[in-house]
């Protein structure tokens, strides 16, 4: 069987290539980016780069226009400022609603995606990277186990029985993952989670918190920061 790993250069989804490489091999992988209108693409370089450490099949795909009319602050249509606060402090503000670095229906539509390109390349699975950290509180709703669940079913049916969604670390937080990361030997040096486009990550904006976070919780170093 092959796997589809939803990739985006990032902790999670290396630690799910890392995975999906160990169980599967090298050659029965694809790692799948998406290009969705960010402001910089940083997090395309360092995916292209991991992909080349692996030695998997590495595909990329443009969804600029899907998210053209969205005002995240993410992506480079916006104007609004990347907000720089914890999630928790970010989610006061949201009032109940996603926080503003949510990309509506981000994961629904990659995932979609990724399963027509999956089933074309007689792909059996497909990994991604959600966690449940990301999913408290709202902040992002397609990262939760109820949308996990309904997603995958989804797709199994769509796909006449023959593909699964697998998201290993939905009921895990980001230490966990970086837990497992380490003793399979990710290389968190190659990824790239700042939500800024600069020469180092900015160590401010809600991914790069949790991300140092999770490292510090496991008594290492971010070899990147």
């Amino acid at each position: 069987m092959k796997a589809l790993v939803l990739f985006s250069g990032g902790v999670d989804s290396t630690t799910c290539l890392g995975i999906a490489v160990k169980e599967y091999g090298a050659e029965n992988v694809i790692a799948l980016s998406i290009y969705y209108g960010q402001k910089h693409d940083k997090e395309i370089q360092a995916a292209k780069q991991i992909a080349e450490y692996y030695g998997v099949t590495w595909k990329t795909l443009d969804l600029t226009l899907i998210f053209a009319d969205s005002d995240c602050s993410l992506l480079s249509s916006s104007d609004k400022e990347i907000p720089t606060g914890t999630y928790a402090e970010q989610l006061e503000q949201a009032e109940g609603k996603p926080v503003s670095t949510y990309v509506p229906f981000r994961n629904g539509l990659f995932l979609s995606s990724a399963a027509s390109i999956a089933l074309s390349n007689d792909c059996g699975v497909i990994y991604y990277g959600a966690h449940s950290d990301d999913a408290a509180g709202n902040a992002y709703p397609d990262c939760s186990s109820d949308f996990n669940n309904a997603i995958n079913e989804a797709i199994y049916i769509g796909s006449g029985n023959q593909l699964k969604v697998i998201a290993p670390f939905v009921e895990m937080s980001k230490k966990d993952i970086v837990k497992i990361g380490l003793e399979i030997g990710v290389p968190y040096e190659l990824t790239w989670s700042c939500y800024e486009g600069g020469d180092k990550p900015c160590g401010i904006c809600g991914t790069c918190r949790d991300r140092i976070a999770a490292f510090e919780e496991n008594g290492v170093t971010d070899p990147i920061m």
